[in-house]
């Protein structure tokens, strides 16, 4: 696999390298050891995978609060998505960045995300796939959000939200300095 260093500590885009022949392809998407070697953590408790039916779906800005702050570990297995992360690691030189990556079921590109960081995307075709490694339980007393068209974020999406739920469309905007559960370590694992 490919690790590419993004422009947020601790966050990788990672690329399996495609072994072809006649039949089709293999590649593998994941291997503890090769993590490790990067520094990154790799101790998956769940798998989620959530499919978006109309392009211009936006899903995000979520994260955990401590101590259930997650890793994740997503690709695009059908259509396509633009996966959006912002470090809300206070202390963090690039606090508050953004930065955005075009994950498809062609360019196979997977996005690691560690904890500490907000993390949504905005499906791109019709019938969007996504598929999570997720380093820590669902805990919903320590489930948090940001609002996707948070003005102080300025994300570029690239189409209108055609669907949002409640939940996320509702999602505190960022005042002052970010809420003071932004207390996350600045570790990248």
């Amino acid at each position: 696999m490919i690790y590419r260093a993004t422009t947020l500590d601790g966050a990788w885009i990672v690329e399996p390298e495609l072994r072809s022949d006649d039949r089709g392809y293999f590649a593998r998407t994941m291997c503890r050891d090769e993590m490790a070697q990067h520094g990154l953590a790799a101790d998956f408790v769940q798998q989620n995978v959530s499919l978006s039916r109309r392009a211009g779906t936006v899903r995000g800005m979520h994260f955990q609060r401590p101590p259930r702050g997650e890793v994740k570990f997503i690709r695009c297995t059908r259509g396509a998505l633009l996966d959006v992360i912002v470090d809300i690691r206070r202390g963090s030189p690039t606090y508050l960045k953004h930065e955005a990556f075009e994950l498809s079921e062609a360019n196979h590109r997977m996005l690691y995300i560690p904890q500490g960081f907000a993390h949504g995307f905005q499906t791109l075709a019709d019938d969007t796939e996504a598929s999570y490694l997720v380093g820590a339980a669902y805990a919903p007393q320590f489930e948090s959000g940001l609002r996707f068209d948070d003005p102080r974020l300025a994300i570029a999406w690239p189409l209108p939200a055609s669907e949002i739920s409640p939940k996320d469309a509702e999602a505190p905007l960022i005042e002052g300095d970010g809420p003071d559960f932004f207390t996350f370590d600045k570790a990248p694992a």
